[in-house]
């Protein structure tokens, strides 16, 4: 009895994708709104989470990125979200594309309006740091001069 491999198409083929489409479409079709909105918070925090867990450093996300996500999400305007957390717009989007640091008080406002943990949003922040980092030191050396094997050599002369 010769054993036969099982081929990707007797699994998955176009059939049965376009069944999972109609399924997940009828399924869709039937939640409600909260449980919609419920499910497009999660979404966006598995995204944030896939962002902070992945280690590609290529594709940077800022903050804003994912606000912006969650201001789709609630149809509303960054300037309206500047207004709940009762700043100026201007200076939230410093915050939101990194301009500034994220402090205390910016970082537990996105924390209530997300309902995320705040440290998401200063991973998120870390991040990015990390990413420019490792750009500055991929593109220049000047920093080997910095070696503590260079002092132990000076020492020793």
């Amino acid at each position: 009895m010769k054993n036969k491999e099982i081929e990707v198409t007797e699994i998955w083929n176009d059939d049965k994708m376009k069944s999972l489409k109609e399924f997940i479409t009828s399924h869709s079709e039937k939640q409600s709104k909260e449980q919609k909105l419920r499910n497009e918070l999660l979404a966006i925090q598995y995204r944030i989470e896939d962002y902070i867990e992945s280690d590609s450093i290529s594709d940077r996300l800022r903050v804003l990125d994912f606000v912006k996500l969650y201001l789709k999400t609630f149809n509303v305007t960054q300037k309206t979200l500047a207004d709940l957390f009762e700043m100026k717009d201007s200076n939230l989007h410093k915050y939101l594309v990194g301009e500034r640091k994220l402090n205390t008080n910016i970082v537990l406002k996105l924390s209530s309006f997300s309902n995320l943990d705040p440290e998401y949003w200063l991973r998120v922040e870390v991040k990015n740091e990390l990413i420019e980092i490792n750009k500055e030191k991929e593109k220049s050396n000047d920093y080997r001069k910095y070696d503590y094997r260079n002092l132990l050599v000076s020492v020793g002369e």
